[in-house]
């Protein structure tokens, strides 16, 4: 171990007391577990990755920072008053090409389709098919992503009704 590191969670690096554990994708990045995080893919600062229930972030993929990522869940450890004492996990999975914008926050057992757009603030809480874009709290889909014949995007809004 380098001199002024410790161990961290899930077996991470930190550099002294307070610090994050150390990870490949940003210093100011919290990652628990072993998320696997494919080629090209940029996680920006203040993002919460959590691996622990299992995630799968694709190639290519734009993480804003301020973005929250969880597989697991303990809401009902706590209302029960610990009479429930599952720590409740399901793995998340983001396709290729996938951008989520600042502060979204994506909760456990969720599925992104390839191509999608998490606008800003999103909360997901379902499944959000390839080439969609959803915002909102829960977050919903109100556009399609287009791509032209040389791969310029566009986003189609969804007709309203």
């Amino acid at each position: 171990m380098p001199s002024g590191m410790t161990g961290g969670m899930a077996g991470g690096m930190t550099s002294g007391p307070g610090s994050l554990p150390v990870n490949p994708w940003h210093e100011q990045a919290w990652v628990v577990g072993e998320p696997e995080v494919g080629e090209g893919t940029w996680i920006g600062a203040f993002t919460v990755i959590d691996g622990s229930g299992g995630l799968r972030i694709g190639a290519g993929c734009d993480v804003s920072s301020g973005v929250h990522i969880y597989t697991h869940s303990t809401a009902r450890r706590c209302v029960s008053g610990r009479r429930f004492e599952e720590v409740e996990r399901r793995p998340v999975v983001i396709g290729d090409r996938v951008f989520l914008g600042a502060n979204a926050v994506v909760n456990m057992g969720v599925t992104i389709g390839d191509e999608a757009v998490v606008g800003a603030g999103a909360v997901v809480t379902r499944d959000v098919p390839s080439r969609t874009v959803v915002a909102g709290v829960p977050a919903r889909v109100v556009a399609r992503v287009e791509l032209d014949a040389d791969g310029t995007p566009s986003f189609v809004p969804l007709s309203p009704g």
